[in-house]
């Protein structure tokens, strides 16, 4: 599927989506929401470690780091002027048993996933206010349903979903927040990884591009009304519910 073809009509305020920052927006999900928006009459701006394989506005910046991070943002903003939403779509994993990933690989997991989700929602949300914008965070279904080997990344995401609904909490009527909970995707998330980490050769696994399309649906829900949690898999998602 071609998301710059098939993307849902988002149409609030002045015509699509406005101006949306996107995490990961280099590769993956993230990519694919930058399609995407670009689609739906948008204007994507990328925060990732790499530069995005579209021409976009972005600033490269490991989101382990909560300072850098925050610098990143406003250069960002700087770039492509104050956003009308947010996309928190970075993630990384470290597999393995507890006692065999190290402090370093697993502390980044949770640095990346969580603690960078709220710094860069954290320092945009004066523009989402003042704009009336939207949230849209990335946990996953391994947010809801913890698995063996994958401590770090449960956590992490867990940690999202909790974050998620706190935020609805406290930005009720000001800001709209979206907790997305993907299942498996064909991404690059995979590579690198051991063979008993990898989907199987059968294994189900949603289009990024299926996936971006809900994120536009979040994003084009008209003012008073929010798409509060979204579940999206494979039908056969193992881990749903």
């Amino acid at each position: 599927m071609d998301a710059r073809t098939q993307s849902p009509d988002v149409t609030p305020g002045s015509g699509g989506p406005g101006t949306v920052i996107v995490t990961g927006g280099a590769s993956g999900l993230g990519a694919a929401v930058v399609d995407a928006v670009l689609a739906a009459g948008g204007r994507p701006a990328v925060l990732d470690l790499a530069a995005p394989r579209v021409d976009v506005p972005h600033v490269t910046v490991d989101l382990s780091d909560g300072a850098a991070t925050e610098s990143a943002l406003e250069r960002l903003v700087e770039l492509a002027g104050p956003p009308d939403a947010v996309v928190t779509a970075a993630g990384v994993d470290a597999c393995g048993p507890l006692e065999r990933v190290s402090r370093k690989d697993w502390e980044r997991v949770i640095a990346v996933n969580l603690f960078g989700t709220a710094a860069v929602v954290r320092a945009c949300l004066p523009h989402l206010i003042e704009r009336h914008g939207r949230v849209v965070t990335v946990s996953s279904t391994l947010g809801l349903r913890a698995v063996g080997d994958a401590t770090a990344y449960c956590a992490s995401k867990f940690g999202v979903v909790g974050f998620s609904r706190a935020l609805a909490t406290e930005l009720a009527g000001k800001v709209g927040v979206t907790l997305l909970i993907p299942g498996g995707m064909r991404t690059s998330f995979f590579d690198g990884r051991t063979e008993q980490y990898k989907p199987g050769p059968d294994a189900q696994l949603n289009d990024p591009a299926d996936v971006a399309r809900a994120v536009l649906v979040a994003l084009s829900q008209p003012p008073g009304c929010e798409l509060r949690e979204l579940v999206i898999a494979p039908s056969t998602e193992p881990s749903w519910p």
